[in-house]
């Protein structure tokens, strides 16, 4: 297995603050953004990892390519139009084999995500896997509604009702990359909009259970980011 992350937003809510640190490079408990979650894609032992950074701020890459990872990491420097288009972008180092998909700024206990890599490797039939909370604390939640078997069947508007919300990780097998061109000629331009494409289309996506996670979106998440990992970690 491997796994790509997606770090190419232009962290905007951030520079409108003040803060010109590059989001990637936002510390939570002393640790850039970007590292932990490196950090976390290591522990499930992945044969590598393919990221995706901007252009727009060079400090990032300046970054990644000074450090010794625990993992071979493939790295991608492209600003793209979307979060689709940016795992458009990995799809050449991820197209060969089942991967979890991070974004940068999903902060969640490294527990969760190993039992979250753990449900998904027995999923034997399913194309994907999306990881799942009733924690909803989003200026724009993506609403999951799954049935009996956590197959999901709407996501977004039609999935309102839901009590469910993605949680910044997902599991996929390399065959959703054969809805790219569909997905460009219909002008998708959100990730989020994909992973609808996907279900309409037939893709068979799950939801995976998992607890609280946090997403730092804006300035006053990052103190929630502290919070939530001196709760769980100590």
């Amino acid at each position: 297995m491997k796994a790509g992350i997606i770090a190419a937003g232009r962290g905007e809510r951030f520079a409108r603050e003040g803060i010109l640190i590059p989001k990637p490079l936002l510390p939570v408990r002393g640790e850039p953004m970007i590292a932990r979650t490196i950090r976390a894609a290591a522990t499930l032992k992945v044969n590598s990892i393919a990221c995706i950074v901007n252009d727009l701020n060079p400090d990032v890459a300046r970054y990644l390519k000074g450090k010794i990872w625990p993992v071979p990491l493939n790295l991608i420097v492209k600003t793209t139009p979307s979060s689709m288009e940016s795992l458009f972008c990995l799809a050449p180092f991820l197209k060969d084999g089942s991967f979890i998909l991070f974004t940068v700024d999903a902060i969640f206990s490294f527990t969760t995500l190993k039992n979250f890599a753990a449900k998904v490797r027995s999923m034997d039939k399913s194309d994907g896997a999306l990881a799942i909370t009733r924690f909803v604390d989003d200026e724009k939640p993506l609403w999951v509604k799954m049935n009996s078997r956590d197959k999901i069947i709407a996501m977004g508007n039609e999935a309102r009702d839901s009590r469910y919300v993605t949680s910044g990780f997902y599991y996929f097998r390399p065959n959703i990359f054969g809805m790219i061109d569909e997905a460009r000629a219909r002008k998708l331009n959100a990730l989020r909009q994909f992973l609808g494409l996907l279900i309409e289309t037939g893709f068979s996506l799950h939801g995976v259970h998992v607890p609280k996670t946090i997403d730092v979106d804006y300035p006053e998440d990052l103190k929630k980011a502290e919070a939530f990992l001196k709760e769980i970690e100590g």
